[in-house]
């Protein structure tokens, strides 16, 4: 069978349209997202699916009407992944999908020079209550309260690594419902999988410590690439 003839015109224009969806850039995105928390500055903390423990940190500034990536890192998520944050069960290592504030930092190390974000010292008698029953449940308790079981606690200072630096995920926080989940962090890297929290390596958390600034109101959104968890849903 002979082969069709194609018209050079039809060639040219079918190169022309290739080359211009090829050149045609991707919105950033924080833009395909539903909402990014009405401030400046975005943290996005992406994994492929719900069950990874691994993905991306991204930390975003808004300039002249665009979001610009300022850096990423390489982050690690629950042991289990990661899961729906409106319906997350305590206890099970998931990290919660969804957009937080991020009230406060802390660690066992001196805040990085240039840190705007109120951070709080960890001392010994330095704890984080997830005792169900507990009137302080996820929250910063020194010293333990009376009614915060140590085994129902996190003794910060015990996470020396972890620890050294960290911002508070407001998930769970504001209005807490017991038994969905308490002690959700941004923080340094341990040796594997977090237990819920959202880790990076320590040079990556001081920079983000850095950029920070509570005056634009920074915001953590987490999910996945795509699905019900999707990050583009937040």
């Amino acid at each position: 069978m002979r082969p069709r003839r194609v018209s050079v015109a039809v060639l040219v224009s079918l190169s022309l349209l290739s080359l211009g969806t090829a050149q045609r850039p991707a919105s950033p995105l924080p833009e395909r997202m539903a909402d990014t928390g009405g401030g400046t500055q975005l943290i996005t903390a992406v994994a492929a699916r719900t069950g990874s423990t691994t993905g991306t940190v991204t930390w975003w500034d808004r300039k002249g009407g665009r979001w610009v990536a300022a850096g990423s890192a390489k982050a690690r998520f629950g042991a289990n992944g990661l899961t729906e944050g409106t319906t997350r069960k305590q206890g099970t290592n998931t990290t919660p999908t969804g957009l937080y504030g991020l009230p406060y930092a802390f660690g066992i190390e001196a805040a990085p020079s240039g840190t705007r974000s109120p951070y709080r010292r960890v001392r010994q008698n330095s704890w984080w209550c997830q005792d169900n029953g507990s009137r302080v449940y996820n929250r910063w308790t020194e010293p333990r309260a009376a009614d915060c079981r140590a085994s129902q606690a996190e003794h910060l200072i015990t996470y020396r690594t972890q620890y050294a630096h960290a911002l508070v995920v407001d998930f769970n926080y504001r209005r807490p419902v017991r038994g969905r989940g308490a002690g959700i962090f941004l923080h340094v890297n341990g040796r594997g999988a977090t237990a819920g929290c959202v880790s990076v390596p320590k040079s990556a958390m001081r920079e983000i410590l850095r950029w920070a600034s509570p005056a634009r109101a920074p915001h953590l959104a987490i999910g996945t690439t795509g699905g019900r968890t999707a990050i583009t849903r937040y």
